[in-house]
């Protein structure tokens, strides 16, 4: 076996790799097997012989439950720790009962603290906007705090009734007997290092701008202090590289000088107006857990939506990349999903191993192949042309390769 190996806190990566994949629930087999199709060909074309993968499939979600009555078996989770990296299609998880998601869980579980989803416009995409080639952002989203953490408790419940019954107690805070009860969780050091991941993304992607987005004039011990520990991170990481949004305006003229980093923050509602009326104003945005959801959705719908949309959930020493759109079963097994988010998030994967060729060969083949008019039917129907199945668009990213 060809493993990755983490030594000094430094990733090890063989040619000849051995790497795990989940197919995930719905159209998650589909998706995979077109993936799995297109990084092949690209390793292949981009390095010959001298580089390539053996996949290694793991069971997780609805067919693990089938198998062991577990969602997340912890033979699964063993492997994940053997193999450090990770691609893994959409898993189901129900709304406002049953299990809480799986994604949450692998996130805790491995301490992937970083979401990172950048989101790029192609041309030939559909897009509510009038210049949507404006949008290439990238958000860095905190991905193991906030309400996210999944500390709530049922209405109606002892938890609740004893929580209501101390903040009345201790606190002479009044809330309704009636009341569902979560708790927002905002950690310094989990800010710091997430900042830490947004600055250094920034530099290697070669990005000038960040943006702290928060919710800080409401919540403010939680995301205002969230904006103030980014700010502090900042000036430290960066020293005098840092540019204030003042600066910007009163010695620069509005444009960031090269070697320079803008560092400036928007409130939670007007960020997700101005991603909107001025993406071109917006690089890299670095947020709270929920935040970042939203954020990153809202872009994604910009560009021809969540099935473009790549995730990858990163942390010191784990990563799983990952389609962010759900499982849509009622199209699974059908051929017609669009593969586009898992392929891209492949590519993701490529760059985070150090395969950096492999990553933009995928890149420019999505480019070419949707601006020659390759489109699944998410898409095509928008546009009102001939729709490719999910297998037929691997081919035609393939060919662009």
């Amino acid at each position: 076996m060809a493993l990755i190996e983490i030594k000094n806190g430094k990733m090890k990566v063989p040619d000849k790799l051995d790497l795990a994949y989940m197919e995930g629930d719905g159209i998650g087999p589909d998706i995979t097997r077109a993936t799995l199709k297109v990084l092949d060909a690209c390793v292949k074309r981009v390095y010959g012989g001298r580089r390539s993968i053996t996949w290694v499939k793991l069971d997780a979600g609805e067919e693990a439950f089938a198998k062991e009555g577990n969602y997340m078996p912890d033979s699964t989770i063993e492997a994940i720790k053997h193999y450090h990296v990770a691609l893994k299609g959409p898993l189901t998880t129900p709304v406002g009962k049953g299990i809480r998601s799986i994604n949450v869980l692998m996130r805790q579980t491995f301490d992937m603290y970083a979401n990172i989803r950048p989101v790029k416009f192609f041309p030939g995409l559909p897009s509510p906007l009038k210049n949507p080639e404006n949008v290439d952002i990238t958000v860095v989203r905190e991905n193991t705090e906030d309400v996210y953490a999944g500390i709530e408790f049922a209405e109606g419940s002892a938890e609740a009734r004893g929580l209501i019954k101390v903040m009345k107690e201790q606190f002479k805070i009044l809330i309704k007997a009636d009341a569902g009860i979560g708790i927002k969780v905002i950690t310094e050091s989990g800010t710091r290092r997430i900042m830490e991941k947004a600055i250094t993304y920034a530099l290697d992607h070669k990005k000038d701008r960040i943006v702290i987005m928060h919710k800080g004039n409401i919540m403010k011990f939680t995301e205002g202090a969230f904006m103030n520990w980014c700010y502090d991170v900042a000036k430290k990481r960066l020293g005098s590289k840092l540019i204030t949004e003042q600066e910007l305006t009163e010695k620069y003229d509005g444009k960031v000088p090269e070697g320079m980093m803008l560092v400036n923050d928007r409130i939670a509602d007007n960020m997700l107006q101005q991603i909107i009326t001025r993406p071109e104003d917006y690089s890299v945005i670095v947020a709270p857990n929920l935040n970042g959801d939203y954020v990153s959705d809202a872009i994604a719908a910009e560009v021809g939506g969540l099935g473009v949309a790549p995730g990858g959930n990163i942390g010191d020493e784990y990563a799983i990349f990952e389609a962010v759109h759900g499982s849509a079963p009622k199209y699974a097994n059908k051929n017609i999903a669009n593969p586009t988010s898992m392929i891209l998030a492949g590519a993701m994967m490529f760059a985070h191993l150090g395969w950096k060729e492999a990553h933009d060969a995928i890149y420019e083949a999505v480019e070419n192949a949707m601006r020659g008019g390759a489109l699944t039917q998410d898409l095509a129907r928008v546009l009102n042309v001939k729709a490719l199945g999910t297998s037929e668009f691997a081919d035609a990213v393939i060919k662009k390769l």
